[in-house]
């Protein structure tokens, strides 16, 4: 811990002597520092520096309370001493499996008036990051509510940023906005309005002078509401915006923040780094999150076939989905995802049926449900029968005794905190009943893949089903799938359903056959559901279908090669038996030569596969030494394989 001097020692508690100096929080290897301060008007302030760089200016901390206003008007009573943090934990569904973190951590404390709550900031800092939450504590027995958080990120105005525009709630097909489904908007100036006028999602990418810092929020409870950037931002300073009034799961349940007191705010992110490696690299979302509630699913994580992606709803019948289970099992691949209307084309009795044969395939099923309530139009079945209680628990048990394996639930209506609850009741009941869990239409992961087990992966990504609405969403595939791995993938598994090497009926794939093998490993999530179908997967080399076979169920490590988000993208993933593959892409619409130092992962033979004299066909090679020169061409890329 670093001593700094004390001023009126003899006149002032010691306490309030150090209040009187800005309080400094340092990560363990003294590269990240934080300065919290308040300004004259009493308002706290934080500033965030890597090394020398600057990262965040002053900015702001707060919060309003509709009974007191914790935004100004204050003072700095006490800094706790800077203490260390020590977690070691293990995560099946996510980039790394045994993960450490260590960080310093500091509580810094402020009052205003003697009848309002106190107001502290917890701060832990870490070498790849700082993360921050609120602590309101009082006497009063009455519930309180947040009405707006006074946070903000104040970065230097030569800042780029890599943004998610959000959506405004009740658009979109049949009312299902917002999901987080649209394309980022790439090296835009900071401060830029949002294009939806909604604000940007988390998270949030930033480069500020060769640095970067990607923003998010975890550790979600059941107390708090999501969040995202507000629209404008002047002088490029961010602040946190609440939902939008109908992003609550009925008229009276919550949306903006209420709890009793003593109440924790979730976490405020901030991943930081000299290189995108951290950003790439950092369970910082899972590090701050809390541990697990209940055991972790036998063989929960693999890979799964689905035939919705490219056969659409008609092909959810009885026959159809045998022919997947039989083609899981013939790939290795511990799941089939039976999608939308199985209830009505299928029926309970003969789904039991299909569970059962596809049992003795050692394939597990996994169903779809429509999550609505009253807040989106969906047609799709089943519908109405997980938001209410006792009606989920009896769905529930239904489908695990009939031997179904997990559920993929659909068409959320939201960020309010009524929507954070149900997300996690789904995920409570779902792990009594033993049951996976796959969200789609839905939020972003904060964390809870480590504090629920059974939570396998979460869409919030414009996937690989929006390639098949139209050209244009299939014209823009390479690009926005370079800038995924330093943004949404970054924090939490991403179910973008990837790998089709079929051609979409009425579009024309611009990328190659071999940037869609890439995606099997560039893209990671708890269980991987694969877009290609049997005919297009047995039309390929067997050495392709080899290597798609040997992809473990799940990763034991990820490490950041090279890339730029929006240009390409290199990573290598570690198989639980210490073998890594290496996957790159690249995202434009030239050729693009790549030099590999392949020495850091002990790497000194393997196979590559790139593309061949067509982008529809594939070359292979063997690789020997731990350096390799691979020229992709336009939307093209390669993997290698130990």
């Amino acid at each position: 811990m670093r001593y700094y001097p004390l001023i009126c020692l003899l006149v002032l508690p010691l306490a309030a002597a150090q209040a009187a100096q800005p309080i400094r929080i340092t990560s363990p290897d003294g590269a990240v520092q934080v300065t919290v301060d308040v300004t004259p008007q009493g308002q706290p302030t934080y500033a965030v520096r890597y090394r020398q760089a600057e990262l965040l200016r002053p900015s702001r901390l707060g919060l309003q309370l509709a009974s007191a206003d914790l935004t100004r008007g204050l003072k700095l009573t006490k800094a706790d001493e800077q203490t260390a943090v020590t977690d070691d934990y293990q995560l099946a569904t996510d980039k790394r499996a045994n993960c450490r973190y260590r960080a310093n951590r500091r509580v810094v404390h402020f009052q205003g008036q003697a009848s309002e709550p106190q107001l502290s900031v917890v701060f832990q800092v870490s070498d790849d990051g700082v993360a921050f939450q609120y602590l309101v504590e009082g006497n009063s027995q009455e519930v309180q509510r947040i009405t707006a958080e006074a946070t903000t990120f104040h970065l230097p105005t030569s800042a780029k940023g890599w943004l998610h525009p959000h959506a405004k709630a009740q658009t979109g097909f049949a009312n299902t906005q917002p999901s987080y489904e649209e394309y980022y908007q790439r090296s835009i100036a900071a401060g830029t309005p949002s294009t939806l006028g909604q604000g940007w999602s988390f998270p949030a990418l930033f480069e500020v002078s060769g640095h970067w810092i990607l923003l998010t929020e975890a550790g979600m409870g059941r107390t708090y509401s999501g969040t995202h950037l507000g629209h404008a931002a002047p002088d490029a300073e961010y602040s946190i915006a609440f939902p939008q009034a109908p992003e609550r799961t009925t008229p009276e349940a919550a949306l903006l923040p209420e709890s009793r007191l003593p109440w924790r705010t979730p976490w405020r992110v901030l991943v930081v780094g000299n290189s995108l490696r951290p950003i790439v690299e950092s369970t910082l979302t899972t590090d701050v999150s809390a541990p697990a509630q209940s055991a972790a699913l036998p063989a929960a994580p693999g890979k799964s076939s689905w035939s919705w992606v490219l056969l659409g709803d008609d092909k959810t019948t009885y026959d159809v989905q045998r022919r997947f289970i039989d083609y899981s099992a013939s790939m290795g691949w511990g799941y089939c995802l039976v999608d939308a209307l199985w209830d009505k084309q299928i029926g309970y009795d003969k789904m039991q049926e299909l569970t059962q044969y596809a049992r003795s395939k050692n394939v597990g099923l996994l169903v779809w449900y429509n999550s609505n309530g009253r807040w989106n139009e969906a047609p799709q079945t089943p519908t109405k029968v997980l938001f209410g209680a006792e009606s989920r628990r009896q769905e529930f048990a239904r489908i695990k005794q009939m031997g179904v394996a997990g559920v993929k639930i659909d068409f959320f209506g939201g960020d309010g905190q009524s929507f954070m609850n149900y997300y996690q009741d789904l995920l409570t009941d779902a792990a009594q009943a033993g049951l996976l869990v796959n969200f789609h239409g839905a939020t972003i992961p904060r964390g809870w893949n480590r504090t629920y087990p059974n939570l396998m992966t979460m869409e919030a990504v414009r996937g690989f089903e929006f390639l098949t609405f139209d050209q244009a969403n299939t014209d823009q595939e390479a690009t926005h799938c370079a800038v995924l791995p330093f943004t949404r993938n970054a924090v939490g598994p991403m179910d973008f359903t990837p790998m089709a090497f079929s051609e979409i009926r009425g579009k024309q794939r611009r990328t190659s056959n071999a940037f869609e093998l890439a995606l099997s490993v560039l893209f990671q999530s708890g269980i991987q559901h694969y877009a290609e179908v049997p005919e297009g997967m047995a039309a390929q080399p067997a050495y392709v279908r080899e290597f798609v076979q040997k992809l473990p169920p799940r990763w034991a490590d990820v490490k950041f090669l090279a890339g730029y988000p929006g240009q390409y993208a290199v990573l290598a993933r570690q198989a639980p038996d210490g073998a890594w593959y290496v996957a790159g892409i690249n995202g434009t619409d030239a050729p693009k030569t790549i030099q590999l130092d392949l020495s850091q992962l002990g790497l000194q033979k393997g196979t590559l596969i790139t593309d061949g004299a067509t982008n529809r066909s594939f070359s292979t090679q063997a690789v020997a030494g731990s350096t390799i020169s691979v020229t992709l061409p336009a939307r093209g890329g390669f993997v290698v394989q130990p």
